[in-house]
């Protein structure tokens, strides 16, 4: 004989006791009401949204192990929120991944009104009013190469494409400095499903847009149409989820689509410039959910792929350049991905209107105007390729684990130099030069201004490069 959902929540609620002191379990176990059960769903109604999120952000595994004990391990747990005195029910969760989700994955449901028609806020009023995914059909598969520093993010991203919400990874969080391909390869999951699933409705939004659109729903009074548009979508891809760090408002209402999508199966994307746990201004209960899936970072290019890329831009461009000049700006420039397509658009230009062949010099001054930061602010790549032109050693040996004493030397010059007119901290300037620790950059600081107090020569060699970082502040 079956259990009815009163005796089963009675169960759970004298297990749950011998955890809780009495007042918290008065505060937010004994309003609670257990509402019905279907095989192994149990559906509980909780007073209003503020009660459901504290007890899904505090005592969540508390009930999925007690519901668990009452009902098996595919044991799971459905909400209804009251709502204007109105319960709003929460559909059972689906089945992810062939396997329906544990207790400790359920949300709750956020209806539009009935009378209330879902609004499309990607619309402008008066503007022809199709869907669009908005993604950029020129970011794809076939023109994103894959190297060693974005092999799992790549593989991950295409297995969703093939199969999006059915994979492991979802969400994925894509992140990693800026100009490493994120967006690229966010976009491109939606543009492979768009080609292959067109009955799947797929949307691209900018964390800023989808902030804009949450400032003009609150403003319209189209909250609940607006969440019931997203709630719509097979495949969300949000970029620079980094920016809704402290808009509390924009975060409630993406947890809430972020929930009742997962919870439907459907597929999440989002790119980031760092890792979810390094997301300060997030709240933890969306951090939390960002673990759920694959986190995938993106590394700089190595030297093989950052030549892969600046000659496929290359063939893509029909410009063509010698060997010496592609080999010498992909040992120069590290960081951007961006940067060296800027380089390849400027030498075609330099080429076209002057009538020069590209050559060495050319790139040489090419390269300096994009090594600095638009403020003229001094970067890590430029220290290298100032120093490396110095010393006559070649970027790839100042960040090798080679010990000849001329590399060592202008290795401790950079790192010098690197500490006192960049931003970088110890940690980050020892990363760039060949993954060194702390500790080493310190004692190179310190080796460097030892050895500037008592040689001449040396001291009147770095001045030099000092006035030519300094000359290309002005």
């Amino acid at each position: 004989m079956e259990k009815s959902h009163r005796i089963v929540w009675d169960n759970c609620l004298n297990t749950i006791k011998k955890f809780v002191d009495p007042q918290a379990f008065k505060t937010w176990f004994v309003p609670i009401k257990p509402v019905g059960i279907n095989g192994n769903a149990l559906t509980i109604q909780v007073p209003n949204m503020f009660f459901y999120e504290w007890i899904e952000e505090n005592y969540v595994n508390l009930l999925a192990g007690t519901i668990r004990k009452e009902l098996g391990e595919n044991a799971k747990l459905v909400y209804q929120v009251l709502t204007s005195g109105t319960p709003a029910t929460a559909q059972t969760p689906s089945a992810v991944n062939g396997k329906s989700k544990p207790a400790s994955h359920t949300s709750t449901t956020y209806s539009a009104r009935e009378d209330e028609v879902i609004k499309n806020p990607f619309v402008i009023p008066g503007i022809k009013r199709d869907f669009k995914p908005q993604l950029n059909p020129s970011l794809r598969f076939d023109n994103f190469i894959e190297g060693d520093c974005n092999k799992l993010a790549r593989s991950a991203a295409y297995a969703i494409a093939q199969n999006p919400g059915n994979t492991p990874f979802n969400p994925l969080v894509i992140y990693g400095n800026s100009g490493l391909g994120k967006t690229h390869l966010a976009q491109a999951v939606g543009n492979e499903i768009v080609a292959k699933h067109n009955d799947l409705m797929v949307v691209y939004v900018s964390s800023d847009t989808f902030t804009n659109q949450v400032v003009d729903s609150i403003r319209d009074n189209a909250t609940a149409a607006f969440v019931n548009f997203y709630k719509s979508i097979d495949v969300l891809i949000v970029d620079d989820i980094q920016f809704l760090e402290k808009k509390q408002k924009t975060q409630e209402i993406f947890f809430h689509i972020f929930n009742q999508l997962h919870q439907a199966g459907k597929q999440i994307i989002m790119t980031s410039d760092r890792p979810p746990k390094d997301l300060d201004g997030l709240e933890d209960r969306l951090i939390s959910r960002f673990k759920w899936g694959l986190t995938a970072d993106l590394q700089e290019p190595d030297y093989e792929t950052r030549m892969a890329i600046f000659e496929h831009k290359m063939r893509r461009n029909s410009v063509d350049i010698p060997y010496e000049v592609r080999d010498y700006i992909c040992r120069t420039i590290h960081g951007n991905v961006r940067e060296l397509e800027g380089i390849l658009v400027s030498l075609a230009a330099q080429m076209k209107l002057t009538q020069r062949e590209i050559d060495l010099p050319l790139a040489k001054s090419v390269v300096q105007q994009y090594i600095k930061r638009a403020n003229n602010e001094v970067t890590l790549d430029f220290i290298l390729a100032i120093v490396s032109e110095a010393f006559e050693v070649s970027p790839v040996d100042l960040k090798s684990k080679k010990r000849k004493r001329e590399i060592v030397l202008a290795r401790q010059v950079a790192m010098y130099l690197a500490k006192k007119f960049t931003k970088a901290s110890l940690k980050e300037v020892g990363k760039f030069f060949g993954g060194r620790d702390h500790s080493t950059v310190i004692y190179s600081i310190q080796a460097v201004e030892d050895l500037l107090e008592i040689d001449h020569q040396f001291s009147h060699r770095v001045d030099d490069v000092v006035k030519q970082i300094k000359s290309n502040l002005n």
